[in-house]
């Protein structure tokens, strides 16, 4: 028998794990690309010199690069409280009308040469898969939104079964609009 008090049916519970959650980190390999050309140029600038030219530029190249290189995979991509989350940017299931999980072809056709300017996109080029979800918000212009996933299915599903689940919970006003 549980000493702890059970959640009501109406509310959900208070440690409820995201629907689905993902980092779009850098693999390894850019990392040590990266990594090595701000070594190399910090040889370049070196070039056997003595003093100040023999260290700073090593100590400044290297923390810089490292830096970028983290501010790059710093994008977060989560479904959880009703919202799909792009790093900074929320967007309320509610108005998600439909959610296209896109391969490598598929997103170079949403964002190639006929792509829409009004869309919101966060690609990243090292992640081969992506999403396209589709907005039904007659006050927002934006049409879409593209983002970069290495789970497109995964993250679709998610963002349709929160969806579908904020449906379910709402109830019906019978207001047509």
């Amino acid at each position: 028998m549980s000493m702890s008090p059970s959640p009501s049916a109406d509310q959900p519970p208070v440690d409820a794990r995201p629907a689905y959650a993902e980092r779009l980190d850098l693999p390894w390999w850019l990392w040590l690309a990266g990594l090595v050309a701000a070594a190399l140029l910090a040889v370049e600038i070196w070039m056997g010199a003595a003093g100040v030219r023999a260290w700073l530029p090593f100590v400044v190249l290297l923390p810089l690069t490292a830096a970028g290189l983290w501010w790059l995979g710093r994008i977060r991509i989560g479904v959880a409280d009703s919202e799909l989350r792009v790093d900074d940017a929320r967007l309320p299931v509610r108005f998600v009308a439909d959610v296209v999980p896109l391969d490598v072809a598929g997103r170079r056709e949403v964002l190639g040469v006929g792509a829409d300017p009004l869309a919101f996109v966060v690609q990243r080029p090292w992640i081969g898969g992506a999403v396209q979800v589709v907005l039904d918000d007659p006050a927002d212009p934006t049409p879409f939104w593209v983002v970069s996933t290495r789970h497109p299915v995964e993250l679709a599903e998610a963002v349709l079964a929160e969806r579908d689940a904020l449906a379910l919970s709402r109830p019906s006003t019978g207001e047509q609009g």
